[in-house]
């Protein structure tokens, strides 16, 4: 089968290239704005009618969405979520003969949640902030493309190559900064809230999974569980060896006891967040896609922390 990967350099887009390219059966050529993408083109500043004609080169059977930006001004948000969605669609309803589309979407497209529910493909999304809404309108235009499409909506990611602003990389870099240094703090953001957490390797699973499937719409992809993002912290703290405290912005520190646990110093003070919970309804992955997720999420995090640590 022939596979266009498009976002083949981003956290996700690297995995998914990895394992599609150990794949005999599949022919993958990768289209990006870096040198070593076989095709050089700019989703956010060519035409579809240009990406069109490299889609009758190619005549991919399939094209896998992962390019997209998670950080940056509205106006990067929008053109590298949005308008180069819209570009894809357009160049793939033009070209001889039009692929199946996958696309990654975002948690971030339902905002806030009732606490304690799963969140389910049809709930309405309310998001909140320009990357929820900029990645809502991407899903929207590729569901209203009238293409082979699917769309999954993948909650929050992790694991090995998680970038430095990312919440765990953020976690991992403070970490290594204070055991070189031999620092006794490390400061974070608020951690109170519930996530969903999946593991990027498991996320290129279910693309795979979805490129050779006939699902379409959105689909759910992440572990099915809530985790408070202050105890998966303690896990990557674990796995580093560091014993000093984790502060939280607005709140108290959290320092370790001689068991290895964790207590607050102080009462703490709630802060307000936009979105304090997100848990994934994955029964339709499950059905639709026959994925589960593999990698536990101790073993992510851990896998998080040895990458850093071999950082030079």
């Amino acid at each position: 089968m022939r596979v266009l990967l498009l976002g083949a350099d981003g956290f996700i887009g690297r995995r998914v290239a990895d394992r599609l390219l150990t794949e005999p059966d599949l022919q993958v050529t990768v289209l990006g704005r870096r040198d070593s993408a076989d095709i050089r083109f700019d989703l956010t500043a060519g035409s579809p009618g240009a990406l069109s004609r490299f889609l009758d080169a190619v005549a991919p059977q399939v094209v896998i969405n992962c390019a997209g930006a998670t950080y940056g001004s509205s106006r990067t948000l929008i053109r590298s979520n949005t308008l180069a969605v819209a570009t894809v669609c357009e160049a793939i309803r033009r070209s001889r003969e039009p692929a199946r589309l996958v696309h990654i979407g975002s948690a971030a497209e339902y905002g806030p949640m009732q606490p304690g529910a799963p969140i389910g493909e049809g709930t309405e999304p309310r998001p909140v902030g320009p990357y929820g809404v900029s990645k809502l309108a991407g899903t929207e235009l590729v569901l209203a493309s009238g293409l082979d499409a699917a769309v999954l909506r993948v909650f929050d990611v992790v694991g090995p190559g998680a970038p430095p602003a990312s919440l765990f990389g953020r976690l991992a870099d403070g970490l290594r900064r204070a055991l070189v240094h031999d620092e006794l703090q490390v400061r974070m953001p608020d951690l109170s809230g519930y996530r969903d957490f999946v593991d990027v390797r498991d996320v290129a699973r279910a693309v795979q999974a979805a490129a050779v499937s006939a699902a379409t719409g959105v689909i759910n992809i992440g572990s099915g569980h809530a985790v408070r993002a202050r105890d998966a912290a303690h896990l990557l703290v674990r796995a580093s060896g560091f014993e000093g405290i984790v502060a939280e912005d607005g709140r108290p520190a959290l320092v370790p006891s001689q068991g290895g646990e964790h207590h607050r110093v102080g009462e703490p003070r709630p802060l307000p967040e936009p979105v304090p919970w997100r848990q994934a309804d994955v029964r339709t992955a499950r059905d639709r896609l026959g994925w589960r997720t593999q990698v536990p999420l101790e073993e992510s995090l851990g896998d998080v922390w040895l990458e850093t640590a071999c950082r030079v």
